[in-house]
């Protein structure tokens, strides 16, 4: 008997069973589809959160005020104001790794146009902070090193701003409120959405640091919240994060080997972190789809054992004609096998389409991969081949006399 011959052959005994086939097949269906699940959804969170890190901006150091030790107790991480521009000045000249730098401090207020007010966040920061993060504008302009330097009351606004106050209206050259400090719209931002922890990155107003310090905040300080790094490349920023450390030691007078009082994160540490999160669970959820398909096949065996025992008379007649053992070896194989695949290409197209929701419920793409697919079909027809084979062995044994007395 050929290969075709056992098709053929296997596919009617199972279309008579339909049923208990079907039932057989359900294992290594709900097996496969999680295995495909879980692998896409993993795979899109690593892909959501690369795109959420590249969103912030481009090879990027984030430098913070840390903790200090005042009569042995620590103030926590931002308690204090001791970083200042002219720490940010000094990266940018002395740090050959760095392209550029920009301070940023923030508030929250009331910006009011007319008859329309909203409550956003304010940040002052200088024209780098656009070339660091990538952002664009989509209108106007974005203000320079002359309206900082002269602490201009200029600003330009987020996509969610302009919706809030002037609706379809263009805001260029419009003068609105921001606290208490009249200022002239010049620019606005391009829309860019979501940001990496859920927050509207189009909601708020930029504007040059010295306008919020020193007007809206009635500060004479130069102290910054937080200074923001552009390396000059992916592979400078390593070297960058260790040069900006120990130049900031040596300005705040602070021991090589003593505790610092201001942090430097990476971006790429934050990455892989997120990532090996994304990975282990991921890893996780596809061991359990893994024994849901030993499961599967443990069914196959099972159904497959049962048939073997009700055709028990009709193996004895096959071989009573002239078929040898291999052929009923060969055609009860190929019923499991077929079990298995058709099981398993039912799951490929469920697990295909619930990743698809879960990635679309939460936000994020679903990365199908091909290779994961067909690895995962191909796994299905082996444990199919697995679970038939002692019953197809055991059916390719019977002594055909013995077969044929069975009732």
């Amino acid at each position: 008997m050929n290969l075709f011959a056992s098709l053929r052959t296997a596919l009617r005994a199972l279309r008579k069973n339909l049923l208990r086939s079907m039932l057989a097949m359900l294992g290594i269906v709900i097996a496969v589809a999680a295995v495909v699940a879980t692998v896409a959804i993993g795979e899109g969170a690593k892909q959501q959160v690369a795109d959420q890190m590249a969103s912030l901006g481009a090879n990027l150091l984030m430098v913070m005020p840390g903790s200090i030790n005042t009569k042995g107790v620590a103030t926590g991480s931002g308690a204090t104001q001791n970083l200042t521009r002219a720490d940010g000045a000094a990266i940018e000249k002395e740090v050959s790794s760095v392209a550029q730098v920009a301070p940023l401090n923030r508030s929250n207020g009331q910006v009011i146009y007319g008859d329309s007010n909203w409550y956003t966040t304010i940040q002052g920061t200088t024209a780098a902070f656009l070339d660091i993060r990538q952002w664009q504008i989509a209108q106007g302009e974005m203000f320079g090193r002359e309206e900082d330097a002269a602490g201009a009351k200029v600003c330009v606004l987020g996509q969610t701003v302009v919706d809030k106050l002037f609706g379809d209206a263009n805001p260029i050259g419009i003068q609105i409120r921001v606290k208490h400090v009249p200022c002239k719209v010049i620019g606005v931002l391009a829309a860019k959405g979501q940001g990496s922890w859920g927050q509207d990155q189009d909601d708020l107003v930029l504007m040059p640091w010295t306008t919020l310090v020193h007007r809206i905040n009635g500060s004479l300080a130069d102290t910054v919240q937080q200074l923001m790094v552009s390396a000059r490349g992916p592979e400078l920023v390593d070297p960058a994060q260790r040069d900006i450390e120990s130049l900031l030691k040596q300005r705040h007078h602070i021991a090589e080997e003593g505790e610092p009082d201001f942090m430097v994160r990476n971006l790429a540490e934050m990455q892989n972190a997120a990532n090996a999160q994304a990975t282990t669970l991921s890893v996780l959820l596809a061991s359990v789809a893994l024994i849901s398909l030993l499961v599967g096949s443990i069914g196959i065996a099972n159904v497959m054992l049962v048939s073997v025992t009700e055709r028990t008379r009709e193996i004895g007649i096959r071989m009573a004609v002239g078929g040898r053992g291999r052929d009923v070896l060969l055609q009860f194989l190929t019923e499991a096998v077929v079990l298995a695949l058709v099981g398993g290409l039912v799951g490929l197209v469920l697990g295909a389409g619930i990743a698809h929701w879960m990635a679309a419920q939460q936000g994020w793409p679903a990365v199908i991969s091909t290779t994961v697919m067909l690895s995962t079909l191909l796994l299905a027809g082996a444990a199919g081949v697995i679970a038939g084979f002692y019953p197809a062995l055991r059916a390719s044994r019977l002594d055909p006399i013995e077969a044929l007395r069975f009732e």
